[in-house]
């Protein structure tokens, strides 16, 4: 191969980039970006660089004279409008280019409000790119009102540095519940408890109707009638895979863009790692939002690209910061019918299907999370009772 081509200048097709090289890939690279930014990290943007405790400097995965030093040719600013898998080309506004193997690493986008919901007012927010949080960084200032839709992690981590910054806050979740579908009751009765304690007002089952205002924001009816005064609004409705190009392409998606366990598309010569893609995970097909899961695949991907021809195997963990708490998750809760909770330390709870453990929510727990992930890990399941007795001493769970 003479040319690989990465389109998404994230994590992942950075680290797929500079995999290539590091495995003595002698080729060209290209890494393409639709953003003006050389390759960053997004999880510090919703919280130390919009607290402004991290310099933008900082948030850069490599300086631009990595780049350069590498070879790989960085595109930043390039919209890529086509790929073409049969004549292996991609297009942009200056032309069209070909190349030998190409790897899709375009990420998630984050879900906006509905036209019905903003009532067509501008000012509303996402927290995904570096754009995004120098569009809020000046509207969060102490004593403003802020509505927070969405119960997740993104709308609680968006809560948190509010209340920091001396903002009054609301949050409401159309479901049941905070954290519905990605976290048990407990771990989301303990979230709950730690934002009201912070002062977050918190309304479950409760959504937004509409913004109100004439020009700008100035209030927000919720389904259950109520009006709030209101003048900045984020979004923290989940994300979506980047699929255009692919599903343009003929490319088959299955939530996402369906990869096998090496990360190939059903196109020959086409890949694709991170957010944008599912893959097989223990005989089902799942997708992953988390920059260890990025980094992990595609550096998988480029070992396949030079020959190594080895499944990929994810071993998911995720982390999540609010206020003084962090939050580490280790493996997938997917059809768990027990919640085993251990004291102690901070307070973690373990996710069973049976006496199959599956995972493990641990908050200010790091000794819980590094146990229950090497146990996840390595297919064994501690015994329930011992799990719960914080007398036993967590290491002896191994």
């Amino acid at each position: 191969m003479d040319h690989i081509a990465i389109i998404g200048a994230g994590q992942a097709g950075a680290t797929c980039a500079e995999t290539l090289r590091k495995r003595g890939f002698a080729g060209r690279v290209t890494l393409w970006g639709d953003e003006p930014e050389m390759p960053y990290q997004r999880p510090p943007l919703s919280k130390d660089y919009l607290l402004g405790d991290i310099t933008r400097e900082r948030l850069y995965l490599r300086p631009a004279a990595f780049w350069v030093e590498q070879g790989v040719e960085l595109r930043t600013d390039t919209r890529i409008t086509a790929i073409d898998p049969e004549a292996r080309t991609l297009t942009h506004a200056g032309g069209t280019e070909g190349w030998d193997a190409l790897v899709l690493a375009t990420g998630s986008r984050a879900n906006v409000l509905p036209q019905r919901c903003t009532g067509g007012l501008p000012g509303t927010h996402v927290v995904r790119t570096l754009a995004d949080i120098d569009r809020l960084a000046p509207e969060m200032t102490e004593g403003r009102r802020m509505l927070v839709v969405g119960g997740g992690y993104i709308g609680l981590e968006a809560a948190a540095v509010a209340r920091k910054i001396g903002m009054e806050v609301v949050l409401v979740e159309l479901n049941v519940r905070l954290l519905n579908r990605v976290a048990c009751k407990p771990t989301a009765d303990w979230f709950r408890a730690l934002h009201r304690d912070q002062g977050v007002d918190i309304r479950e089952g409760v959504g937004l109707d509409t913004l109100l205002g004439n020009g700008r924001i100035t209030g927000a009816r919720l389904t259950d009638g109520a009006e709030l005064e209101v003048e900045v609004v984020i979004a923290g409705i989940g994300a979506q895979p980047e699929t255009s190009l692919a599903e343009a392409a003929g490319l088959t998606l299955d939530n996402g863009i369906a990869v096998d366990d090496r990360g190939r598309t059903s196109a020959p010569s086409i890949w694709a790692a991170g957010d944008c893609c599912s893959f097989p995970y223990r005989g089902d097909r799942v997708r992953l939002e988390s920059v260890p899961h990025a980094i992990d695949q595609a550096e998988a991907v480029a070992g396949n690209l030079m020959g190594d021809d080895a499944p990929y195997v994810a071993k998911p963990w995720f982390w999540s910061d609010q206020y003084d708490v962090k939050l580490q998750i280790a493996g997938l809760n997917a059809g768990f019918d027990d919640i085993v909770t251990r004291d102690g330390e901070g307070r973690s709870h373990w996710y069973y299907a049976g006496d199959t453990l599956l995972a493990v929510d641990a908050m200010n727990a790091p000794r819980a999370y590094t146990v229950g992930k090497r146990l996840i890990e390595a297919g064994r399941s501690p015994d329930k009772a011992a799990v719960a007795d914080a007398g036993v001493a967590i290491k002896s769970l191994l």
